[in-house]
């Protein structure tokens, strides 16, 4: 695994480790980045519909309840990028850079490696592999 096509290894004793470990990392990536989503999706489940809904309704996702049912679901089953744009172009990007006051770096960061899990697709180690069909 050298990267791009031309580009070699400042240390090429290490391709090996490399080759071996390059799926393994991925599929460590996409688990634990599922389970930041769905810990966040199960918080608005224990919070309930209408806790989730009043805030969705105040951030400006009219109507709130649908939002809310559609995060919900999305964090815990299917963790999309798509949610991440909307949460970071509605809640999050006004509040300026900083996580700590509101803003949009979290966000961006789950969004940008959901986007490339979509683009990358499952690898491997995935349901997908397992099933022979890309979901």
């Amino acid at each position: 695994m050298n990267g791009a096509k031309g580009q070699k290894l400042v240390f090429p004793g290490l391709a090996g480790f490399y080759a071996s470990w390059g799926e393994i990392t991925y599929a460590l990536v996409r688990v634990v980045i599922g389970y930041i989503l769905f810990m966040h999706g199960w918080q608005k489940f224990k919070t309930g519909i209408t806790g989730v809904a009043g805030f969705m309704s105040k951030s400006g996702l009219v109507p709130g309840e649908l939002f809310a049912g559609a995060a919900m679901f999305l964090e815990t089953v299917g963790a999309l990028a798509i949610e991440m744009a909307i949460a970071f172009l509605v809640v999050h990007m006004s509040k300026g850079f900083a996580a700590n006051q509101g803003g949009f770096e979290y966000v961006l960061l789950l969004g940008i490696v959901l986007l490339a899990i979509a683009i990358r697709g499952g690898g491997p180690y995935s349901l997908d592999r397992m099933i022979g069909k890309e979901l």
